[in-house]
């Protein structure tokens, strides 16, 4: 039997943008956390670098804004730059607070008490990323878990896959305020009906889309689906950042090797040992993701090879297992020692610069409903994200947003009893085929035809291939009962046409958008907004 539940602030993704969110809201408002797997399973926990923040006394604000939209290639909103970095340190304060285990420096900073290692990556003119090791992610996620399970109104339900959201106007009603949404539970295969006050989207990017990623298997782009199919704007899908350096190896999986090796003096190889990226940019190694990503890209195709190196051998051993420690153990379960060989890395999908249109509090077109995280389209990354900015945005827009729903909750009246989920025109699958060849067939050719170097041929041949599985889609989904890879599916599609034609309308080349069919960049820089059918201002 499905089950209705009720809470007043209902969140839909248990990363660091949807655990922050949480616990900033007060003890007397009943909060649910879903995730659609294990806890753990968001990108939140992979994550290495380290959140970017003005925090040295050397450092400033207009530095960290000047580079980023330098990085942004002309597309940052600079008010949303300027938001989110003057908010930067509150963030990371607050996130010393909660106890994270920001690694330490050597010596302590006598001038303003900020005892914290801070590294260096691409885009930026400072040394402004803290920290834990490589592994900052897994420090933060474990860190906000373990005082989310502390608070009582706050419940974490896993193996629960969102299906769509649950709006007034979808239930035929004259306002078009967000109630919640249908949510799959894993365990019983039924789809429960969750009413709130406030719904928020923190589920993430859609880098699943393409063949090869470094994010784990459930960034397939939900939130932005369904917001999308309940009637909001998404801004500039187009740009898909590619991170130049993942592990190239038959047996990992994912793996992505940190930007900070490069901040701390790794430099890329061909295999003959020649160091290439200085041919490609002054700024060689520590250039913005999408120039190195282009050119590990070419130099692959130009010689016809699988993979460049990445070597910071020359550095002492104990080092690099100081600074680098899950790399280090990693590689070496693949037989490399990174203290004395390259490392073989290719570029993969890594994040989703656009997303949903949000304003400074993470609300959406839709009443009642946020976006935050890798989710949202603030502005903030442009056409390129530069490095260790998209955790900062994590931060600095949930507790704006929780901050907002404080502001609203007095005025949201209790809603209608919503329907159950109808599952009775449906039957049990017997052709799961289906599902897992479109799921490839879509992989391969977002790959093939909208990866890191684009054409207008290709982009139509992938917005045909699109359309035609969204009719297979379409059609499976309204005959059989939803399952997990069946929703994820589905999502998927969607982003990935929303991606097309978002490449399809930017006649230039700009950030992380490159074709050759259009290879210069316009003077003027607009960003690139969809508007569904649906929508209504």
């Amino acid at each position: 039997m499905s089950r209705h539940y009720q809470y007043d602030v209902l969140v839909i993704g248990s990363g660091a943008a949807g655990l922050t969110l949480a616990l900033n809201l007060p003890p007397s408002l009943r909060v649910a956390v879903l995730s659609k797997g294990d806890l753990a399973n968001g990108s939140t926990y992979w994550a290495q670098g380290g959140v970017a923040a003005v925090l040295d006394t050397t450092d400033t604000i207009e530095s960290h804004v000047a580079d980023t939209l330098v990085a942004g290639g002309g597309l940052c909103k600079e008010e949303a730059v300027r938001f989110t970095v003057e908010h930067s340190r509150e963030a990371i304060q607050w996130l010393i607070e909660q106890g994270v285990p920001f690694t330490r420096d050597d010596a302590e900073r006598e001038a303003d008490g900020f005892e914290y290692h801070l590294t260096r990556e691409g885009g930026h003119s400072h040394r402004r990323i803290i920290h834990a090791a490589d592994a900052t992610g897994a420090a933060i996620f474990n860190t906000l878990l373990s005082r989310a399970h502390d608070r009582e109104n706050i419940d974490l339900l896993h193996q629960r896959v969102a299906v769509d959201l649950i709006t007034e106007r979808k239930l035929g009603l004259t306002g078009k305020r967000c109630l919640g949404a249908y949510v799959l539970d894993r365990t019983n295969g039924e789809v429960d009906t969750f009413q709130a006050k406030f719904t928020v989207l923190a589920t993430g990017g859609a880098a699943k889309v393409y063949l090869y990623t470094s994010n784990p298997d459930g960034a397939c782009g939900d939130g932005i689906a369904m917001a999308w199919r309940a009637g909001c704007r998404v801004g500039n899908l187009e740009f898909n950042q590619f991170h130049p350096t993942c592990l190239y190896h038959p047996k990992a999986k994912s793996f992505l090797i940190t930007e900070a090796l490069r901040g701390e003096g790794a430099v890329l190889r061909l295999p003959s040992g020649e160091r290439f990226m200085p041919r490609f940019d002054p700024r060689a190694e520590l250039a913005p993701r999408d120039i190195v990503a282009r050119a590990i890209d070419h130099e692959m195709k130009r010689l016809g090879i699988d993979c460049v190196y990445l070597d910071i051998s020359d550095k002492p051993t104990e080092f690099i297992k100081a600074h680098f420690p899950t790399v280090y153990e990693r590689c070496l379960e693949f037989g490399i020692d990174i203290t004395c060989e390259p490392i073989p890395v290719v570029p993969a999908a890594h994040y989703t610069c656009g997303g949903v249109l949000v304003n400074q509090t993470g609300r959406t077109d839709i009443p009642g409903l946020y976006a935050i995280g890798e989710t949202s389209f603030t502005g903030l990354h442009g056409a390129n994200r530069m490095a260790s900015n998209s955790l900062l945005e994590c931060f600095v827009y949930a507790r704006a947003a929780a901050q907002d729903m404080l502001r609203e909750l007095p005025g949201v009246t209790a809603s209608i009893a919503l329907p159950t989920w109808d599952a009775t025109q449906v039957t049990d699958s017997d052709e799961d085929v289906i599902i897992a060849h479109n799921w490839d067939e879509l992989r391969r050719f977002m790959w093939d035809y909208v990866g890191i170097v684009r054409t207008t041929k290709r982009l139509m041949r992938a917005q045909h291939r699109v359309r035609l599985l969204l009719g297979e889609i379409d059609e499976f989904y309204s005959n059989y009962k939803v399952s997990r890879d069946l929703i994820e599916l589905r999502n998927l599609a969607t982003v990935a046409e929303l991606m097309i034609g978002s490449a399809m309308q930017r006649k230039e080349s700009r950030g992380l958008h490159f074709t050759l069919d259009y290879p210069d960049q316009l003077p003027e820089a607009t960003d690139t907004i969809l508007v569904p059918p649906t929508y209504d201002d």
